[in-house]
């Protein structure tokens, strides 16, 4: 059992549903980043995205992409958001890490010294959104093996015909993108996605977290009822772009936090 399949677990004792949060690592440079990634336990986060920067963040709006932009400006690396994880781990040895990003840096290093490294550091799941799951020998059943979840996005065009391909290999839980495009480019409607969700579990043991375009408590609140939880990104990678504070961020995560946990 993974820490990602204890917590919900744990959640499904409490009757709760799960908030997640994402945030970009090294954004805006190390010393904020890691701090924000500290607090949000104590914020009420139950799962972390943490994002991995890339060059080329092809699924991701100008607020993700700028967020990539700044922690490449500043330094970030794969090696350096390994390390971030690990010195969290060393106060943390429960709260779920997902690293979400692009194949292209974990190919560079190499499928398995990247796995070894990430398993050490302390990182509970991928989320690889260049890579379909035509192509699973590459990372998903690696990554399987070496005792991560894989997790998998489903949209609002997988129909009925690609849904059991794309969850084949997914564990951890599924990643609904309640919306078409890019990540912040509109705000998810409850009741356009309780459906999908619906159909999504009726095929699938597996939570289904709902993601894009949630970007208040309200909204937490509304898409957490009709789901399993719901993730926060772009949001919250708005208010570090303007320069909050650690305290202020984390403050405005908690509000999504509550929101999510009364859904």
């Amino acid at each position: 059992m993974t820490r990602i399949d204890a917590k919900f677990a744990e959640l499904r004792a409490a009757g709760r549903k799960a908030f997640v949060s994402y945030i970009m690592a090294g954004d805006p440079n190390h010393d904020t980043s890691i701090e924000v990634l500290r607090g949000l336990p104590g914020a009420g986060v139950d799962i972390i995205e943490l994002g991995l920067p890339f060059t080329d963040p092809m699924a991701d709006g100008p607020t993700i992409q700028m967020a990539g932009q700044r922690a490449l400006e500043a330094g970030q690396t794969l090696q350096k958001t390994l390390d971030m994880v690990a010195t969290f781990r060393k106060e943390d040895s429960t709260t779920p890490i997902v690293l979400m990003g692009y194949y292209n840096p974990i190919y560079s290093r190499g499928v398995d010294r990247f796995l070894d490294d990430a398993k050490a550091a302390g990182i509970d799941g991928l989320i690889i959104v260049d890579l379909p799951p035509e192509e699973d020998s590459e990372l998903c059943i690696p990554a399987q093996k070496a005792g991560l979840n894989f997790i998998r996005l489903a949209t609002p065009t997988t129909d009925e015909k690609r849904l059991p391909t794309v969850l084949q290999n997914t564990s951890g839980f599924v990643y609904y993108v309640s919306i078409t495009g890019i990540t912040g480019a509109a705000n998810a409607q409850a009741g356009d996605v309780g459906p999908e969700v619906a159909r999504i579990k009726a095929a699938t043991d597996l939570p289904v977290i709902v993601g894009f375009g949630i970007k208040t408590p309200d909204a937490a609140e509304a898409i957490a009822s009709v789901a399993d939880g719901a993730v926060v990104g772009s949001a919250i990678v708005e208010r570090i772009a303007k320069g909050d504070s650690a305290t202020d961020v984390l403050a405005f995560v908690k509000s999504l936090a509550d929101g999510a946990h009364r859904g």
